[in-house]
């Protein structure tokens, strides 16, 4: 196999499913939620993006102007792909979801995904996982695709094991958080896997 095109990660699909949607983001349409995301505590917290502190920056117009300059060009990206992720119900942006760290000789890359409060508990999240894996490994052809799960994360880890991510090892002490050290879970899915359930892992059992 050759390696991918480097256009195939430039192409910036839009992924539809059942209660989500994937898509380029949409600047001014989802800047409110994406402002709203970066400054969620707890989307920090589990993101490892934020490690506890009593008192976090305050937003002010330069995170404002890092907040555009970094979501305006994910567009422009030929070696990562960055969607948003739309409720479906609402038409509104509740995340991002990405495939990043691509290692083109391997076929493989990072994905991870964050969802604000009012994308979580309903489904979204797993159908987002499904839809942007499926299509690194039908579209782009991946060979793996993996990602990192901090210890007190469970239900972002049930996500990832219903789409069929299965856990490879620990990374120990990765992140520091409010004093206290915390595990980072590797996990990762192959193409033949998902060529056999395709997100479904239980009915393929």
């Amino acid at each position: 196999m050759n390696d991918l095109p480097r256009t195939d990660f430039a192409f910036k699909p839009t992924l539809v499913g059942q209660k989500v949607l994937l898509r380029p983001f949409l600047l001014d349409e989802d800047a409110p939620a994406l402002r709203s995301l970066l400054q969620d505590p707890e989307v920090g917290r589990l993101t490892g993006s934020d490690h506890g502190a009593e008192d976090p920056e305050p937003w002010d117009e330069a995170a404002e102007e890092r907040m555009r300059a970094w979501y305006g060009s994910r567009h422009e990206q030929s070696d990562r792909l960055d969607l948003a992720v739309v409720d479906r119900a609402t038409g509104a942006c509740v995340g991002e979801t990405v495939l990043n760290e691509w290692d083109s000789g391997n076929h493989s890359c990072n994905f991870r995904i964050a969802l604000a409060a009012a994308g979580q508990d309903r489904g979204l999240g797993t159908e987002a996982v499904r839809l942007i894996v499926g299509y690194g490994f039908e579209r782009l052809g991946l060979h793996r695709i993996s990602l990192g799960v901090f210890a007190f994360n469970p239900r972002a880890r049930r996500a990832y094991e219903k789409a069929g991510f299965v856990v490879e090892g620990v990374r120990r002490d990765v992140l520091l958080y409010g004093g206290v050290w915390v595990d980072d879970i590797v996990m990762s899915i192959l193409a033949s896997e998902w060529e056999r359930h395709h997100g479904h892992p239980a009915a393929a059992e």
